[in-house]
């Protein structure tokens, strides 16, 4: 089984065309790990990927959450193969659920549907999807700054000397912006999806 992602602009009558940028932040080199075939536009303000791997699923979809801009559609099933060179050429299961998903995230309190062969699993996946939307649209721009740096791999520390703030007020940044609960999500989220394509 295989994820697709179908995503569409929200808002795009009123925005300017946010997809060339999107394409290149999602398809940056080097080659993203488990991108089975690259994002492409497929119709008006909505992209289509594949891939094969949770943990680059669930990034990419931390990535949309945090630019909260895209209804986020992702589809697990079968593909037809061999896949197409083109994402757009791409049929089977994962793709309707996708296509199926990214409408249904128009009326989602969170912009974001899961739809899977195995129902249960997809709702578990969606949940917690949810969840961490909630904590990552509360985020600042303070609080992004502090996950980014410890993302990295910087100490507490560290990341004061860089921000300029001492070590506890870099600890009470990263406790208001739910970093423990976004890793713990992301953990969550990664397992429940490769349960939900077994």
């Amino acid at each position: 089984m295989v994820f697709v992602l179908t995503v569409d602009q929200r808002g795009s009558r009123s925005m300017t065309d946010l997809v060339p940028e999107l394409l290149n932040s999602l398809n940056r080199r080097p080659r993203r790990s488990g991108l089975l075939r690259r994002f492409e536009r497929t119709a008006g303000d909505e992209v289509q990927g594949v891939l094969s791997d949770a943990r680059a699923t669930i990034d990419v979809i931390v990535q949309l959450l945090r630019m909260d801009t895209w209804y986020i559609g992702l589809g697990i099933g079968d593909v037809a193969e061999p896949l197409p060179r083109s994402t757009r050429a791409g049929s089977g299961e994962a793709f309707v659920s996708a296509r199926e998903a990214v409408n249904r995230a128009k009326s989602s309190p969170h912009h974001i549907n899961v739809i899977g062969q195995n129902a249960r699993g997809a709702e578990q996946v969606e949940t917690v999807l949810w969840l961490m939307a909630s904590v990552l649209r509360r985020r600042s721009d303070r609080g992004w700054a502090v996950a980014d740096l410890l993302a990295e791999g910087l100490s507490r520390r560290e990341i004061g000397v860089k921000l300029g703030i001492s070590q506890s007020a870099v600890t009470q940044r990263a406790q208001a912006a739910g970093v423990v609960e976004e890793q713990r999500g992301r953990v969550l989220a990664i397992e429940l999806l490769e349960s939900a394509a077994a």
